[in-house]
Formats: C-alpha cells, sequence, structure tokens
C-alpha cells in the first residue's frame, strides 16, 4: 500500500513539473567580422567567425541564417508581396496612375544587376569541418556535420559576399538625402532559437528579431568615409573625424583606405552608415552615455540637426527615469535609410528639414533603445510591444520635454484605432506582422492600438501603478526577449489586480468596448443610473458625477474579474460602487447625495470606448450627448 501511494505521489509530481513552463534561457552569440567595402560599385567582401552557445534543453541538428540583402531583387517574397498588396508601402512604390486611382508599380521590380541587392555565403565551417547550406530566399539553412548539445557551443567561420542595393527600404546606397550607405541588416545573422523553436522567417516587409551577443566588426572602406554605427570605435586617433579623444594627435596610417574597428557588448544587430561628406558631432551626457550626431552637409538640414542635439540628451535623461537607465557607451544619431529605424545603439533618420518631424523620429526611435533592443520582444509576432510602447512613451517624452498639457497625450492613437473598429478591417494583434491583409491594418494594430494597450492600462491600474510597471519591467526583463504574458505579469505583480483578461480581449480578439449610459431615473432621494455594456470587452468604469451645487464626485465600478479595486487618484473625491460582473449586460448604480445635472462615462477617454455618443447624460438634456468630450 505504501508503494502504492508513493507511486502516486511521484506520479503526480512529475505530471505538475511537466505542467509548468520551462525556466527562462536564451541562447547567446559572439561574432567577429572582417568587411571589405569597395564604394566604387558597392560590393563588399567579408569573414565571420560565430562562437554559438546552445543555452537550450534541445539537441539542435541545423541552424538558419538571414540573408536581408536578397529581398531587394525583382523575385524576391518582398517584392511579390508588395506587387500584391492592396496598399504597398508609398516609400518602395512609384504611382502610375492618380491619386484618385492609382496604379503602384514596385521600384524594386525595375531594378537591374547592378542596383539589387545580395548576399551570398561563399564558405561555411563548423569547428573547422565544411558544412552543406542552401540559400532560399533571405533565408539559408545549414545542415550541421555535428549537432549541439545542450549546454554546448560551436564555432562558425564563414566568407561571404554582398552587393548594396539601391536605397529601397531602410538599407541600401544612394538614398535621397545624398548618403552613400545605410547599412543595415547588410551581414549573414543567424537566426533565433527560443521556446517556440526556429523563428527563421523571410524578410518580406517589416520586423525582426535577433539573439544577444557581442560584436568585433573590423570595416575597411575608402579614407574619405566617415563611419557612425553600432558599438564603441576602438582606434579613434587612427581614424579621427571628431573621434579622436581630445588633446590627442591622430595618426591616419597611409593609403587608400582607412579600417575602422567597432566593438558592441549584448546586442542582437549590428549597423553602420557612411558618407564622405558626413558631419560628426558629439556630446557627454550627465549620465556618461556619449551622444553623436552624423548628418550631411546641407544648409537645409544643419541647423536643424544641431538643435536637436540637446533635446536628444533630454530624451535620454527621460527614458533612464521613465523605463531604466540606458546601459550602453554611446548612441547615434544618423542621417539615413528612409523615415527612420531604430538599431543597435542607433538610429537611421531621413532628412531634417523639417525640425518637428526630426524630433519627433529621434524620439520615437531613440526609445527603441528601450522598447526593442534592451527588452528584446519578437517584432515579428508582438510588434505591438516594441513600436506600441515606444509610441506611448515617446509622445509622453516630447510632450513632457515641450511643457505641453494634454488631456489624452495619446489621442492620435486612439484616433487610429477608432478608426480601424470603423472600418472593418482590424485584426487581431496576434497576427504575424507580415500576414496582416493591409498595411494599414499592421501599422494600427502596431503602433496606435500598442500605444493605447499601455494608456489604457493606466486608466485601469491607475497612472502610479503604469509607472511602476514600466520600471519593474525593465529591471526583470532587461537584456531577455519577455512575452506579452511577461508583461502582464509584471503589471499583476505591481497592482495586485488580475490582467489576463485585458490581454486576452484587447491583443488576442478584436472585441470591442462600448459601454452606455442606458436611462437615469429620479427615485425619491435616489437618481438610479442603468447602465449597459454593448461591446463584448469588459472593463472596470470611473463615472464622474457633476451635482447641482458644481461639486464632483466619481464613482468607481470595479470589474469583478480582476477581483481588485483602483487606488483613488491624491486629490479624487471617490465613491466605490459595488463590482460588475462581465456577464450581465446592464447594471444599475444609485447616486444618493443630491440632485444630478450631469454623468460621464470616463471623461478622460484614455478607455478606448468605440461610441462615446452614450457615454454622457445631462439633466436639462432629453438626449445623452458627448459634446464635453
Amino acid at each position: 500500500m505504501k508503494k502504492i501511494v508513493f507511486s502516486l505521489i511521484l506520479l503526480t509530481t512529475v505530471f505538475a513539473q511537466a505542467q509548468n513552463n520551462t525556466p527562462y534561457w536564451q541562447q547567446h552569440v559572439d561574432y567577429k567580422m572582417d568587411v571589405n567595402m569597395d564604394v566604387t560599385n558597392f560590393r563588399y567582401t567579408g569573414t565571420q567567425e560565430l562562437t554559438y552557445t546552445n543555452n537550450s534543453p534541445d539537441t539542435l541538428h541545423r541552424v538558419f541564417y538571414h540573408l536581408f540583402n536578397n529581398a531587394f531583387q525583382p523575385e524576391s517574397e518582398m517584392n511579390a508581396r508588395l506587387e500584391n498588396i492592396a496598399d504597398p508601402d508609398s516609400r518602395m512604390v512609384n504611382n502610375k496612375g492618380t491619386r484618385e486611382e492609382p496604379q503602384y508599380e514596385s521600384r524594386i521590380t525595375k531594378l537591374t544587376p547592378d542596383q539589387i541587392g545580395y548576399l551570398k555565403v561563399k564558405s561555411l565551417k563548423q569547428d573547422g569541418n565544411s558544412l552543406d547550406f542552401q540559400e532560399e530566399g533571405t533565408i539559408l539553412v545549414v545542415e550541421l556535420g555535428k549537432d549541439i548539445l545542450p549546454g554546448e557551443k560551436t564555432t562558425f567561420k564563414m566568407e561571404f559576399e554582398g552587393q548594396v542595393p539601391e536605397q529601397i527600404r531602410r538599407s541600401g546606397r544612394n538614398n535621397n538625402d545624398g548618403v552613400d550607405l545605410s547599412m543595415t541588416q547588410w551581414y549573414p545573422k543567424l537566426a533565433e532559437y527560443d521556446f517556440e523553436g526556429w523563428h527563421a522567417d523571410p524578410y518580406i516587409a517589416r520586423e525582426f528579431h535577433g539573439v544577444w551577443g557581442d560584436f568585433d566588426v573590423k570595416i575597411t572602406i575608402d579614407r574619405n568615409y566617415i563611419l557612425g554605427g553600432t558599438g564603441v570605435l576602438q582606434n579613434p586617433n587612427e581614424i579621427g573625424y571628431g573621434y579622436e579623444k581630445e588633446g590627442t594627435e591622430v595618426k591616419k596610417p597611409k593609403g587608400k583606405t582607412l579600417t575602422w574597428h567597432f566593438k558592441a557588448h549584448n546586442v542582437h544587430d549590428f549597423a553602420w552608415a557612411a558618407d564622405p561628406e558626413f558631419i560628426h558631432d558629439s556630446m557627454e551626457t550627465e549620465s556618461g552615455v556619449t551622444l553623436h550626431f552624423l548628418y550631411m552637409n546641407d544648409p537645409k538640414v544643419v541647423d536643424n540637426w544641431k538643435n536637436i542635439q540637446p533635446k536628444t540628451a533630454e530624451l535620454l535623461k527621460f527614458y533612464n527615469e521613465h523605463i531604466g537607465p540606458y546601459p550602453w557607451e554611446q548612441y547615434s544619431v544618423i542621417q539615413g535609410g528612409d523615415g527612420g529605424m531604430e538599431y543597435a545603439n542607433c538610429t537611421l533618420i531621413t532628412g531634417g528639414e523639417d525640425y518637428g518631424s526630426l524630433m519627433g523620429t529621434t524620439a520615437h526611435e531613440f526609445a527603441h533603445s528601450w522598447f526593442q533592443q534592451l527588452l528584446g520582444t519578437n517584432e515579428s509576432e508582438h510588434p505591438w510591444m516594441d513600436e506600441g510602447f515606444t509610441s506611448y512613451i515617446s509622445a509622453l517624452a516630447q510632450q513632457t520635454i515641450a511643457g505641453r498639457e494634454s488631456e489624452n497625450t495619446w489621442s492620435g492613437s486612439y484616433r487610429g484605432y477608432n478608426y480601424i473598429v470603423q472600418s472593418g478591417k482590424e485584426q487581431p494583434m496576434t497576427t504575424h506582422s507580415d500576414r496582416y491583409d493591409l498595411n494599414v491594418a499592421y501599422s494600427i494594430a502596431a503602433y496606435s492600438k500598442g500605444s493605447v494597450f499601455l494608456a489604457q492600462l493606466g486608466y485601469i491600474i491607475g497612472p502610479d501603478n503604469l509607472a511602476k510597471t514600466l520600471n519593474r519591467y525593465y529591471d526583470e526583463w532587461k537584456f531577455k526577449h519577455p512575452t506579452p504574458n511577461d508583461f502582464i505579469r509584471v503589471a499583476e505583480k505591481v497592482s495586485g489586480a488580475e490582467l489576463s483578461w485585458y490581454l486576452n480581449d484587447w491583443t488576442r480578439t478584436t472585441n470591442t468596448i462600448d459601454y452606455g449610459i442606458k436611462s437615469v431615473e429620479k427615485s425619491g432621494e435616489k437618481t438610479v443610473v442603468n447602465l449597459e455594456r454593448i461591446g463584448l470587452m469588459p472593463m472596470p468604469l470611473d463615472i464622474q458625477v457633476t451635482f447641482a451645487d458644481g461639486s464632483e464626485e466619481t464613482y468607481y465600478v470595479p470589474l469583478r474579474m480582476m477581483r481588485w479595486e483602483k487606488p483613488a487618484l491624491n486629490d479624487d473625491n471617490r465613491t466605490v460602487a459595488k463590482d460588475w460582473a462581465w456577464a450581465f449586460p446592464e447594471y444599475k448604480m444609485e447616486i444618493t447625495k443630491g440632485n444630478v445635472s450631469k454623468i460621464v462615462i470616463d471623461d478622460t477617454g484614455l478607455m478606448a470606448d468605440i461610441d462615446r455618443s452614450n457615454n454622457t447624460w445631462k439633466a436639462d438634456s432629453k438626449e445623452n450627448t458627448d459634446s464635453d468630450n
């Protein structure tokens, strides 16, 4: 009998362990690369030594590399998608029709063999032994000669060559700003392997996911070129151009080329840009981080690029406080690319003629140093966790730095979300970033709805709890790959609220929020407010009540499934009503204090109610209105 009981206990224990998630782990890479760039034809050759540590519990039989440059070819998946989507990226097409009746023509289709991009692996060895590999578009499939066991390291040595495409999207040469080289997604990059398996997504349009590691990169290029990008320059006194230490002599080697040597610690990407006409400025910040600025010597942009420099230092201070300390030695803001795009320790931003645009783009891309480069979410699966969180914090930073006040700092994001809901074209935020039917649906889900996710969470758990959540999220998940579940668990630990319902409805469905004031009745000394839930998504409610004497009070209706009540603000005269269970579509709330002149559901606008026309009731009006909101 004792043996049977013991066996049952053992079986139960094993089963319970099987139900738990595997403890967190992540892979590690160390890159050493030596690259030679020929600026006469924009082709380059390179060698790569990559030490890979398998920290997973799995035995790996093969690996995958990204060959991003291969996307910029007429027969690529990127071009096929560009030619078939109803609303192609305007930066990547020419319109042969009219604004009313556009006829889009892909710019990739017209690239000649000298204009396309390519990245080819010439040889690849694992621990000294040659490997078989197959190029499949933007992915290199590698069959290993020796399995990589859990906890083991292996070293890959590679020879590769590439051609920089004419600037179409993000990376390339000879862009509209006149920048010669925007070198992003330029090297064979090992794909990420995590608890979900390999993430060897083809490069079709959008986002990236990478393995944490150290980079040691040497770039040999025409001596007249000025470089900036990821990492810290190791040989500034040989290079000059403002990188040398003050008071030291610059001793450039003889010859037609110079070799720039960069090292970057604990990043998951490496990017750089170069042009012989770059102006290079730098400044030290109070936190010890050096800011670099590289931009074209163009009278139309120089003043704006000068003026943005102290503002970038203010942005750094704001993000350090509201997210967590920037951990690297330097950050570079570089003119190049199209629009703006974040990379490790740097961003590439087009233009500069419009100061407001330059400021806004810098604020957004710099914030990505936290939400993506430091908190490395899988952008392909959860783009809203980097684009949305970045949009949220950069909007708040710009408003604070400019000294402006707004009832809703993120009103633009709410407008975007409401647009896609009303259009009927919304898809769940769990959609893979390449699988959206329309580009506009992706953009609003990632940027607008992702930003609203945080702003609305502040409404649900309170602004102080949201601020603490962002700080703790940084502390617990920096230099890791957090998932949506990891973030919401942090918010629960900080606030004490149950929040899985919020993550589920907002990101995994297209359920909408719609609450209304159905009727208001006077019953003796009481005012009975009949509320209704019209949308499927539940929410707690803040209801602002104004009395005939001008006094105000907030009535808080908790959501039962949260098992929690939001703290009152310091100046909030508040009454906590009984909780509302989601399954009941209607709810009665009683007000016993005096005559009521006005009732508003959420006067802040932070609850993303898709129809606010029924959110306000006035005693002197026969119809509910939302004219004051």
